[in-house]
């Protein structure tokens, strides 16, 4: 077995470890994978995290100078990351099945953030990826390709939804399916042969094939099914872990969140941001007055959009005027990512919060603007970034793992700044900026 630092030569740190065949593997080492490259590296470990809306996911995530990587650190003491196998000087490969040794710190940080209460991580162990990395070896290509289940919304035609669904007589909860060739089922991305996890926001696993069959008549003419293909399956069953639906796949979906980039022009913006509660009862910020011919109409805001980040980080748990701060963070240009109404309904029927991890290459990257504290007591990825006067400008940490870091400025800058304005801006001192 390999070795690796973290729990090794210190006495304090002996806690005794279960396996918990519900919640998956529960214990470091019986994550870690033998040394299969013969010269020195070893493979990635995925870790499965998933904590309450008060608990966090227990490590820091670092970006240290002439050190590669995104660098696991302070690995809490019996918490959730290091009960999953984490341990200090680990990097971070992947999140979410996405790769991100070659993204921008902040970019990692945000996706890790918008991830919510539930995560999958990919690391390796220091010295393994410092010898991947001497080898010239392709980090990417020791990763699985696709690890992701995926959302299908199919919509009925005269000869039905297009599959058919097998299992095990007398067995509960496992319904293979077979896709009819062109059918409703094919066209809405369910790949043949796949495994149904969830029909409607609800997990199968208790279903016998009866209900099954009762529960999609009583769908109408659309139904929403959660499916893993055949080598997603096999990956997590192998590693004891159930496949998270937080993480699916949404691409196939009709209904998309969307970006909207915007320079300001002469007159503003041209929108109102307005408060309001949203269909889960929590409180939203919601986009509304967009004037014709300006820059949020033109980038293709609508009527009742809701606001769910700005220039790449997620506006939850944010109040309206941390928001607004966060819109006029930049003078004259801003980056929305929104929904619209019909599609956040959507989400919100079948449980799931709308995705926040919007693929298109471009999310905060290479961006100076220094962040707003997470408003929500997590932990702190934090990392040094390049501010306009030069290296150490800015220490930022943002949230989801240990604790809230305080942003220390080293120089004078914007942050520094608005701090010492030492003054509450009200709702009609800000709302000017977005009109």
């Amino acid at each position: 077995m390999k070795q690796t630092k973290g729990l090794q030569g210190d006495k304090k740190s002996i806690i005794k470890f279960e396996f918990n065949p519900k919640d998956g593997i529960d214990n470091p080492a019986l994550s870690l994978t033998e040394d299969v490259g013969g010269e020195g590296v070893g493979q990635p470990r995925f870790c499965l995290l998933s904590k309450g809306s008060t608990e966090t996911f227990g490590f820091c995530l670092h970006e240290e100078l002439g050190c590669p990587g995104h660098i696991i650190r302070r690995v809490e003491l019996g918490g959730l990351a290091q009960r999953r196998g984490m341990q200090d000087g680990d990097r971070l490969l992947q999140v979410n099945g996405h790769f991100v040794d070659h993204m921008d710190h902040q970019r990692v940080v945000q996706k890790i953030k918008s991830s919510g209460n539930q995560v999958l991580l990919a690391v390796l162990d220091g010295e393994s990826y410092e010898a991947a990395r001497a080898l010239g070896r392709d980090l990417s290509q020791m990763l699985p390709s696709d690890i992701r289940p995926r959302l299908c919304h199919i919509t009925r035609d005269k000869s039905g939804f297009g599959f058919s669904v097998s299992g095990p007589e007398g067995t509960k909860g496992t319904f293979q399916l077979s896709v009819r060739q062109d059918g409703p089922a094919e066209r809405a991305g369910v790949p043949p042969g796949s495994w149904l996890l969830e029909l409607n926001g609800t997990s199968v696993r208790s279903y016998s094939h009866t209900q099954l069959g009762r529960k999609l008549k009583q769908s109408g003419s659309k139904v929403t099914l959660l499916v893993a293909s055949s080598a997603v399956e096999e990956f997590y069953r192998l590693r004891g872990l159930q496949v998270p639906a937080a993480l699916a796949d949404t691409s196939w979906l009709p209904f998309k969140v969307r970006k909207l980039h915007m320079v300001k022009g002469p007159a503003g913006y041209g929108f109102l941001l307005k408060e309001d509660d949203c269909r889960s009862g929590a409180t939203g910020q919601f986009l509304w007055d967009v004037d014709a011919g300006m820059p949020a109409e033109q980038a293709g805001m609508k009527e009742g959009d809701r606001l769910l980040a700005v220039n790449g980080e997620s506006i939850e748990g944010l109040d309206h005027h941390q928001t607004v701060l966060r819109i006029r963070a930049r003078d004259d240009q801003v980056t929305l990512l929104v929904i619209d109404p019909a599609a956040d309904e959507f989400y919100h029927s079948i449980g799931l919060s709308p995705p926040l991890s919007f693929e298109d290459g471009d999310a905060a990257s290479g961006s100076c603007t220094p962040s707003l504290p997470s408003p929500s007591d997590s932990p702190g990825h934090c990392h040094v970034e390049v501010g306009p006067k030069g290296p150490g400008s800015w220490l930022v940490a943002v949230a989801n793992t240990i604790e809230i870091t305080k942003v220390t400025s080293l120089m004078p800058g914007p942050w520094q700044c608005f701090s010492q304005l030492g003054t509450a801006l009200s709702p009609a001192t800000l709302l000017p900026c977005l009109s």
